[in-house]
């Protein structure tokens, strides 16, 4: 796959994430940051749960019977490592009510940090939530905030600007975005004792590369920890807890076929009609991260 692909995924859709129970996390996601149940029925899904916080959306997915639990510790440069970032008006408000909910784990050392200029200059603080998976709140930095996140809102969190997923090789991970369709919106090289203890990661020093599709909220993160990590994992299977699925919607069946022909390689099933008479596939990126692509609505 390469950059010149004329497939273009239009949107990512959404985050589905792998749990054990649905019902309990989506209450945390309810409590913590102000998400509400879309009520949508969902396909062959008993159990699942959609969530929606301002204008995006995560998918709770009820792990099978041989779904094994987040491990224990995850480090931002493990393969593993999948994140996503909510962005909040006001970072001191939300971190204060965060501290209120019960059954979140922190990932960052000394709370929330504000990263030097030549890192994007946000406040940033990561954690884990009551089953594992890693979140992050971000604030801007006044007089530097995007346009699509300059709303009024009641709520001191708005919605989710980006996935980040941990990659043994920026190239690589580019390549194949970009034969999905994405382009590199940004990049910048994160280092000092911020980002260190951001990621409770000593002396971390990480490539981090925005990839957007044409619409680019929410986006996709490369973070490419410099470094000799054993990036080694065992397997991961579909029902497990790192099972993280990013979901990207494509125009059509045509591009959706083109796509699948082209990443026979990794393409794990698919393409595959649906109930709601939309078509999808998946695949593995290069580092075993989960690629849902579906047509549009």
């Amino acid at each position: 796959m390469n950059a010149a692909a004329r497939c273009l995924a239009r949107c990512l859709a959404r985050i589905e994430l792998v749990c054990g129970d649905p019902d309990a996390l989506a209450k945390f996601y309810e409590a913590a940051f102000g998400f509400a149940a879309t009520g949508r029925a969902l396909p062959s899904a008993a159990g699942d749960v959609e969530l929606r916080l301002g204008g995006h959306t995560i998918r709770l997915i009820r792990a099978g019977p041989d779904g094994r639990p987040y491990p224990a510790y995850v480090s931002g440069w493990s393969p593993l490592f999948q994140h996503i970032a909510i962005v909040v008006g006001d970072m001191e408000r939300a971190y204060r009510h965060l501290c209120t909910i019960p059954g979140w784990t922190p990932i960052s050392t000394s709370g929330p940090q504000i990263l030097p200029i030549s890192s994007g200059g946000v406040s940033a603080f990561k954690f884990r939530d009551p089953e594992g998976h890693p979140l992050e709140l971000i604030a801007f930095p006044p007089g530097s905030v995007p346009k699509q996140w300059q709303m009024p809102s009641q709520n001191s969190c708005l919605g989710i600007d980006h996935s980040a997923i941990s990659v043994s090789s920026t190239a690589a991970s580019m390549a194949f975005y970009e034969g999905l369709g994405l382009h590199r919106s940004a990049h910048s090289l994160n280092v000092g004792q911020e980002q260190a203890r951001l990621d409770d990661v000593p002396g971390a020093v990480v490539q981090v590369t925005a990839l957007a599709p044409s619409q680019a909220t929410p986006h996709v993160e490369l973070l490419c920890y410099q470094g000799d990590f054993n990036r080694h994992v065992p397997a991961q299977g579909r029902h497990d807890a790192t099972a993280t699925r990013m979901v990207l919607t494509v125009d059509n069946y045509a591009d959706l076929k083109t796509i699948c022909a082209r990443a026979a390689g990794v393409l794990l099933s698919g393409p595959e009609l649906c109930e709601d008479n939309f078509y999808r596939a998946l695949l593995r990126d290069p580092d075993g991260h989960l690629i849902r692509l579906e047509t549009a609505a």
